[in-house]
């Protein structure tokens, strides 16, 4: 994954910014501003590798070149606002993939700047920058001064619908303010990773921020061409100092946020050890229940078929002890039948009855007539005969 970077910073007066000022540093280029007399020259700059401006293609359909040079693109900007805070321009800087090489650079940025100047009706100057001599050498990046007004042909004319306020652009059935800037970050990852398919290369970038990314780390910071420049020059600078206790202090955050996680990891699988264990003494508690009551349990795992029968049989044959020690006895079917014989019979006795009956039941035939007590009594040691 690419280093993703897009970001918008207004040209406004409030600053002491100036459109004519900015384009020509940006560009590397002498500007003369004609309302202020002011003479902006970075002719020497270096590290420029392009310059152009787009225009949008209805423009270019009605002849409109007049905005092709630079000077009096960025005058006509100036003339166009008469208020102190007037915005003048709107820059946008993006990084670019140090993987391509100048003329991939130059294609993918006039294709950003054509699809902005087309959306908005605008002028878009760009120059592409490398990195600077003594800085990261994969820094390239791009600067983009687009117009605050759509281009017509005897000058500007209305502000675009990105100036526009949320009320205005509701009226108008667009996206807020907000909402449009997400697309125009999607738009420029959109066009540089279908550039990078293009050239058969596996990295890809993404608009989306690191949280919705689902990476857990600080998004970079950018130092800014001045305070960079005086920090190259071993020159120590507040921003610079306050950028690096931020970082501490992030490194910081980010190691207590990690220790409190895994403390709270511990605690989690204590708990879930100790809801198994809790689970398991239940398991067994309802299974002595069932044990003591006579009750048959489901069919649990490992027990088989032949088992859950017979212990069927020795709770009937329980309870079926237990009621003619009351004078109740149980015939086959399960009825119940009173007789004074019944009562003074012994509950061993009783019992081996039960078991009698309980095979004739199962077999369907009687007992042979010599079949004494004495038998009886042997099966009932040896326990009740199991169906096969």
């Amino acid at each position: 994954m690419a280093i993703y970077h897009l970001s918008v910073k207004p040209v406004s007066r409030a600053a002491g910014r100036s459109a004519t000022a900015a384009a020509a540093y940006r560009a590397a280029e002498l500007v003369h501003d004609q309302t202020t007399g002011q003479t902006f020259d970075y002719s020497r700059k270096r590290g420029v590798e392009h310059s152009e401006i787009v225009l949008p293609l209805a423009a270019a359909r009605r002849d409109i070149h007049w905005a092709r040079d630079r000077e009096a693109l960025w005058n006509a900007a100036e003339r166009a606002e008469n208020r102190s805070n007037s915005r003048v321009a709107r820059e946008y800087e993006i990084a670019l993939p140090h993987e391509l090489n100048r003329a991939q650079r130059t294609e993918l940025v006039r294709s950003f700047s054509q699809a902005l100047a087309d959306r908005y009706r605008c002028a878009v100057d760009f120059s592409i920058h490398a990195p600077h001599r003594e800085g990261d050498q994969r820094n390239y990046h791009a600067h983009l001064l687009a117009s605050t007004r759509t281009i017509e042909p005897g000058g500007l004319g209305d502000k675009t619908t990105m100036e526009w306020s949320d009320a205005n652009r509701q009226r108008a059935g667009l996206l807020s303010a907000k909402k449009e800037m997400v697309t125009v970050r999607q738009l420029w990852a959109e066009l540089t990773n279908e550039k990078l398919r293009e050239l058969s290369l596996e990295i890809r970038i993404d608009h989306r921020t690191l949280e919705a990314q689902g990476i857990s780390r600080e998004p970079t910071v950018h130092l800014g061409p001045a305070v960079a420049e005086m920090e190259r020059r071993g020159i120590r600078t507040e921003v610079g100092q306050r950028l690096e206790r931020e970082a501490l202090e992030a490194a910081q955050k980010r190691i207590e946020l990690a220790a409190e996680r895994g403390r709270l990891e511990r605690e989690e699988r204590a708990l879930s050890k100790s809801i198994l264990d809790l689970s398991g003494d239940i398991e067994a508690a309802k299974r002595e229940r069932d044990r003591v009551l006579g009750r048959t349990p489901e069919p649990a795992r490992g027990r088989s078929v032949e088992e859950l029968q017979r212990e069927g049989r020795e709770a009937w044959l329980r309870l079926q002890a237990e009621r003619q020690a009351k004078g109740q006895e149980l015939d086959g079917a399960g009825h119940s039948r009173n007789g004074p014989e019944n009562s003074l019979q012994s509950l061993e006795e009783q019992r081996l009855e039960a078991i009698e009956n309980w095979r004739k039941m199962r077999e369907g035939r009687e007992l042979p007539e010599d079949n004494g007590r004495e038998q009886d009594r042997d099966r009932a040691r040896e326990g009740p005969e199991l169906e096969p």
